[in-house]
């Protein structure tokens, strides 16, 4: 099945939910930027109705839908396991989870108005999956071997 269209629109559905669940996770942290200013009431309310909604109702199926394709696209080939680039991949998908479930954290705190961190943090936070994305499209085209992590024996 790995040539055939089945497996194309499989792959498909895992690009387009990696984009739906990487704008969750690039939104998110930046609604916290504007939530640690919120002082009135009613802002603060709607941010924490805009956060439960991105994180619970967009950023969390997309994360599920794209790990299962991910998943069944390694089901349909396994020998995509002997590739070193792959778990560099699989790696980052984890990292991705933590930060995913630390977004859900913060989020909580928000929720319950006990936000423990600053602004600043938030910005910087901000960024790590951006790194994340920038990694793995790296590992995807150029898909390198590790020759020096992982020599050949001569």
């Amino acid at each position: 099945m790995a040539d055939s269209t089945g497996y194309l629109w499989l792959k498909t559905l895992h690009v387009i939910f990696m984009v739906a669940w990487f704008s969750g996770l690039f939104y998110l942290p930046r609604l916290f930027v504007y939530h640690t200013h919120t002082e009135e009431p009613n802002g603060y309310k709607r941010f924490n109705l805009m956060e439960w909604r991105l994180y619970y109702a967009i950023t969390w199926p997309a994360g599920v839908v794209t790990t299962l394709c991910g998943i069944w696209m390694l089901y349909l080939q396994p020998e995509r396991l002997a590739q070193p680039w792959l778990y560099g991949k699989l790696a980052l998908v984890a990292c991705l989870w933590v930060f995913h479930i630390s977004c859900g954290y913060y989020l909580r705190h928000f929720q319950q108005q006990t936000n423990p961190k600053s602004e600043t943090f938030y910005r910087c936070y901000n960024e790590f999956p951006t790194v994340i994305l920038c990694l793995t499209i790296y590992l995807i085209m150029f898909k390198p071997s590790f020759s020096w992590l992982f020599p050949t024996a001569s």
